[in-house]
């Protein structure tokens, strides 16, 4: 496909300021790791004057270029990107960091006549920068992604405070102030157990009247959000999204990968901040603790680990090391493949519970290697497609059609907690949530097994925290 300069004119005529007082468009190209939405992004420079905000919370580090599959600038075709390996690798750059740099940025793109795309599959980034709520300051102590969050968080916050300030923010004290709010957190979740305390100490409102009171208004009403958006999820089914993660990782071990996870390399570092969050690094702490203890050469000779790192992961040996580098790179594809299915289960709740309004593209056929034409015709043009009708739809016609997907979004069970016995007293929150675990595999396969052993009589039980 032919690719024109990002700041020509496109055959659209698309003048993003052009007669309108309603707020600013955005497109957002969300989806799993590996799905293509770097790709698409650049493909949709060939018929809008686009500039692309990177919103990934890996790639915004400087370093690690092959692990964190940064887009390389020969492959960029000319289209600005932004906030890609700007941000030293030793800081956090948090969700509130990337809203106050993305907003300025979008001010920035849309002066120079050109549609800001963000790109990224970081979630909580993009719902920190579109979310009106989650932006006013008064909030500012929540973590972006509080309402969403698993307990399998993507970036857990590690904060260190002082012995006196911990003692502060008890699950004890949170359940003699707020009940309701104690209850729909594990009592061992010491982040948010901070972030319902530190709220209530700076707005003075109980955490659960919160919830119920500005939530529905400020997410799940469109007109709410601080963009006009248009999201496009580039989705896949997971087996093909697996294979590829795979095959993507294998690519990364022949192009580069050892070589950067040896110069971030350092003993007892700190795994929690900054760039060494990355899959791809501490799953590599065991190997090289092993080399550094077998060699008193990694010190003084890094390049040589390097170099053997590669023959050790190819040899017919069964040694410590051997087996520890197979099981290093069989580690990134497994945190990978996780990584994916938080991405989908996230997109999934904020269409499903928020009611964004998603659009679904489907690459299964892509991944699974089909030719490039498939490429051009089965995710390009309808992504086209779907900008277009977004740029010439006013957010004005929208609004009708809102109202209606608003009062059901408002009526949703979002607060019911619910108790899986068959596995292990789980909690889900929220019909949404427990369905979604009702019909996987592994809850139908331990249900059925417990109940033709007679141990499980009912499976679950759910009580309500309204």
């Amino acid at each position: 496909m032919e690719t024109t300069s990002p700041t020509e004119e496109k055959s659209s005529g698309y003048n993003p300021n052009s007669g309108s007082n309603s707020k600013p468009k955005i497109v957002v190209i969300m989806g799993a790791s590996g799905s293509g939405k770097s790709k698409l992004a650049i493909d949709l420079a060939s018929h809008f004057p686009i500039e692309i905000i990177s919103a990934d919370s890996m790639q915004v580090y400087q370093g690690l270029d092959v692990l964190t599959n940064k887009v390389p600038f020969d492959e960029q075709r000319g289209v600005p990107h932004h906030l890609l390996g700007t941000i030293s690798p030793n800081v956090e750059f948090t969700a509130k960091d990337f809203r106050d740099s993305a907003i300025p940025l979008i001010d920035e793109i849309w002066s120079r006549n050109c549609l800001p795309v963000l790109v990224g599959g970081t979630n909580y980034y993009i719902q920190a920068l579109v979310s009106r709520f989650l932006l006013d300051d008064h909030a500012e102590p929540l973590e972006a992604n509080y309402l969403m969050d698993d307990h399998d968080n993507e970036r857990p916050d590690n904060e260190l405070e002082s012995p006196e300030e911990d003692c502060l923010y008890t699950y004890s004290r949170l359940k003699e102030l707020d009940p309701v709010a104690a209850n729909r957190i594990h009592p061992n979740d010491q982040r948010k157990i901070k972030q319902y305390l530190t709220l209530y100490s700076h707005l003075g409102v109980l955490p659960s009247k919160l919830f119920q009171g500005n939530t529905m208004q400020n997410w799940g009403q469109a007109d709410s959000l601080r963009y006009d958006c248009c999201f496009i999820c580039v989705d896949a089914s997971l087996p093909a999204l697996d294979l590829y993660v795979n095959q993507r990782v294998d690519v990364m071990v022949s192009t580069g990968l050892f070589e950067e996870v040896c110069d971030i390399y350092k003993s007892n570092a700190d795994y929690t901040r900054g760039l060494r969050q990355a899959i791809g690094v501490r799953e590599f702490e065991d190997f090289l603790n092993c080399w550094n203890s077998q060699s008193q050469e990694l010190p003084a000779c890094p390049v040589l680990l390097k170099e053997n790192m590669h023959h050790i992961l190819n040899s017919s040996d069964e040694d410590q090391l051997t087996l520890k580098l197979r099981d290093a790179v069989e580690k990134v594809k497994l945190n990978t493949r996780r990584l994916v299915r938080r991405q989908k289960r996230r997109i999934s709740r904020l269409q499903m519970l928020f009611g964004w309004n998603i659009h679904f593209v489907d690459v299964t056929s892509c991944l699974q290697g089909a030719s490039d034409n498939s490429w051009s015709v089965n995710v390009v043009e309808p992504s086209v497609n779907i900008v277009k009708s977004f740029l010439d739809t006013p957010a004005s016609a929208k609004a009708t059609k809102r109202d209606v997907e608003d009062t059901k979004l408002a009526e949703r069970d979002l607060w019911t907690q619910y108790i899986c016995e068959a596995c292990g007293n789980r909690e889900l929150r929220g019909a949404h949530e427990w369905e979604q675990h009702r019909q996987g595999r592994s809850h139908r396969k331990r249900a059925s097994r417990l109940r033709k052993s007679g141990i499980l009589s009912g499976v679950t039980k759910n009580t309500s925290v309204d």
